[in-house]
């Protein structure tokens, strides 16, 4: 089956708006400092030897190294208190205080009572592994989607920027590097390195993982996406798609980030999914800086 790939279930598609709008919400500092408060080191490794975790990647590769420039986990709580990661990567900006995301790892959609899923205690852990949280936790004081993108149960323009708040008056991509992103046309096979924190049995999303798979461009009348064999489970949503990625660096230029994947009944990812990056994200991109 196909699915989205957060750690917490996001369902049914949200409206969407013209594609040259955005939808944008603001985070209270009074529900910023109730998310670093919610989020401890203890929770953050909550699903740590869970027996029910989708079985450990074999395609996939724990990162061997520092964890790359601007790359790390992101947490968050689905209401009525489901916890959840995803990942993201800090990416060029005015405000130095930019991360890009998949979509569903801050639009919740609707319940099946088509009542709004209302995503909240969103914090960001640049450089996150085993616990250890080198560069800070970063709150969201903000995030943001193209008003093209229709929700979770969409994989178009499933994309997503974050504004988030310093850490003792440092931005996050000044202590954790960033990515470059690029817009431009790509050949219809580009060699991808695929990163990502999947809440899987090997390391229940402790560990930076990793692919390195050639991605192809796939379009139909809906949507067009790269795709690839890499199998990491759920928890790597969000996380970069990176052509010309020099691993002496840790550097390259994000194309597209992980959207879906197919798995098998057992939970197992068969091959993953990532949005082209379209016109709409380029604008949502280049406005996030003032977030």
């Amino acid at each position: 089956m196909a699915g989205v790939f957060a750690t917490a279930l996001m369902p049914v598609a949200a409206p969407a708006s013209a594609a040259d709008e955005r939808v944008v919400t603001t985070v209270s500092e009074a529900d910023r400092a109730a998310a670093l408060a919610h989020w401890t080191p203890e929770r953050m490794r909550q699903w740590v030897g869970d027996d029910e975790l989708p079985p450990a990647e074999k395609i996939g590769r724990v990162w061997a190294g520092p964890v790359p420039p601007g790359v790390g986990r992101l947490f968050f709580t689905a209401e009525p208190g489901v916890d959840g990661s995803c990942t993201a990567t800090v990416v060029p900006s005015s405000s130095k205080d930019v991360a890009l995301t998949a979509g569903h790892c801050v639009n919740g959609g609707l319940d099946r009572f088509d009542n709004p899923i209302k995503i909240v205690n969103v914090v960001f852990v640049p450089g996150y592994d085993h616990g250890e949280i080198p560069h800070g936790v970063f709150a969201a004081r903000a995030f943001a989607w193209s008003g093209t993108y229709a929700g979770p149960m969409s994989g178009a323009d499933d994309d997503a920027v974050i504004a988030l708040d310093p850490v003792d008056g440092r931005h996050v991509a000044d202590v954790a590097g960033t990515q470059e992103i690029s817009f431009g046309t790509l050949p219809s096979t580009v060699d991808a390195t695929i990163l990502g924190y999947p809440v899987s049995r090997a390391a229940a999303g402790e560990a930076l993982f990793s692919c390195a798979r050639p991605a192809d461009l796939r379009a139909n009348s809906v949507t067009t996406t790269w795709n690839t064999d890499c199998d990491l489970a759920g928890g790597s949503s969000g996380g970069p798609w990176l052509r010309n990625f020099d691993p002496v660096s840790g550097k390259g230029t994000i194309f597209s980030v992980t959207s879906r994947g197919t798995m098998t009944e057992d939970g197992v990812t068969t091959d993953l999914s990532g949005a082209a990056l379209t016109e709409p994200v380029r604008k949502l991109y280049e406005r996030a800086g003032e977030l």
